[in-house]
């Protein structure tokens, strides 16, 4: 009999959905969201909601208290799931509940949370209400879910946890799932290869939501003169969000119109397919739990010019790519020097000339959540 798990979460998001999957092989799982979207990423639900192979249900209920909820309805969840395990989120109220709960006796089951940190954010956490939750709730807690060996180790100096206690388990998506229609991503890269004159081009490609803490504004004012100096380098775009005036009044100011392009977002295989006409990826952001981006520009075959403030930095090895600190205008711009003598310009889509970068982590994944099975 597989043990029972049930996880509260926020919402569904894309690069979630093998993760969980994942998951329901090894446990009877069932996830609760407490929102039926992500609230800054406004994702099609019903075409995530099919590619699910687990139990799903909401709560979306409850109290909101200055961006933080409280969803009613967790403890009768609990009563009906009767699970062998319960996890959590962050050290939100819905882990807060989950420990009082435990702790009045009103639930005997093991309790847990996951944790999105980088560990640049678990080093210098951003407000001192999360510190201070954070230090009253993990001596509390039975288990963490974490994104990386760093993270892990974090937690165990710090908090002086046992690495039993600690699931290492970053983002990770399924190469072959994103990878397997190759026919649709190739004819939909092709319109975009002609629709934008990429061919014969180097192309940076940016995928994220436009706001402050991505730092794209930053990154086009540190590189607008490599970008002038290279006729055929171009940077791409995918996204929308707040920031995306001021980056065009930068593109603007820095006379870089032809140089910068802006399609609007895309989601699914019209994202993906943006993947095949890229030469290579970038990811500047300042501040970045994890950066699910890298994994599917890997995935894809395309080396990746990370920050190094990105949670998922670690996935950036010796030849996929170079890290960098995007606060550092002179090393932002000499190693993107450097990267662009790595990658090259696109001239023909072939799935076959990408083939992934990114490494089979099927059994770390099973080795760390069966650390679960034997409790």
């Amino acid at each position: 009999m597989k043990k029972r798990l049930l996880i509260f979460h926020p919402a569904l998001a894309p690069y979630s959905i093998d993760q969980y999957n994942g998951l329901s092989k090894i446990f009877d799982l069932e996830v609760v969201f407490i929102f039926d979207n992500v609230w800054n990423h406004k994702f099609d639900q019903s075409a995530l909601l099919s590619q699910l192979m687990f139990k799903v249900s909401f709560l979306l209920k409850g109290l909101r208290y200055k961006g933080r909820v409280f969803r009613f309805g967790i403890y009768k969840t609990i009563k009906r799931v009767k699970p062998d395990l319960i996890f959590g989120y962050e050290y939100s109220f819905t882990t807060q509940y989950l420990v009082l709960l435990k702790r009045i006796g009103l639930i005997p089951q093991k309790i847990g949370t996951t944790i999105d940190d980088s560990i640049e954010i678990c080093n210098h956490i951003q407000s001192k209400s999360r510190y201070i939750a954070r230090k009253l709730t993990v001596k509390h807690l039975n288990y963490f879910v974490v994104m990386s060996d760093e993270v892990s180790r974090f937690y165990q100096d710090t908090f002086s946890l046992n690495e039993k206690q600690i699931i290492v388990s970053p983002l990770l998506q399924d190469s072959g799932r994103l990878r397997k229609n190759n026919d649709e991503l190739i004819i939909l890269s092709k319109e975009y290869l002609q629709e934008y004159q990429l061919r014969g081009k180097k192309v940076l490609l940016f995928v994220g939501r436009f706001i402050y803490e991505k730092a794209v504004e930053l990154f086009i004012d540190n590189i607008h003169s490599i970008l002038r100096e290279n006729n055929n380098l171009i940077v791409v775009l995918i996204g929308e969000g707040a920031e995306r005036e001021n980056i065009e009044l930068k593109v603007k100011e820095r006379q870089l119109t032809n140089k910068v392009i802006f399609p609007g977002r895309f989601e699914g295989q019209k994202l993906y397919a943006w993947y095949l006409c890229a030469s290579g990826f970038v990811l500047p952001s300042t501040y970045e739990p994890f950066g699910a981006v890298v994994n599917e520009a890997l995935i894809f075959g395309l080396k990746v010019f990370c920050s190094k403030y990105a949670g998922a930095s670690y996935l950036v090895s010796a030849g996929k790519g170079l890290l960098f600190d995007p606060l550092d205008k002179n090393e932002t711009t000499n190693k993107l020097q450097q990267f662009l003598h790595d990658i090259y310009e696109i001239e023909e889509i072939d799935m076959a000339n990408k083939p992934s970068l990114m490494s089979d982590y099927q059994e770390t994944f099973i080795m760390e959540w069966g650390k679960l099975i034997y409790v």
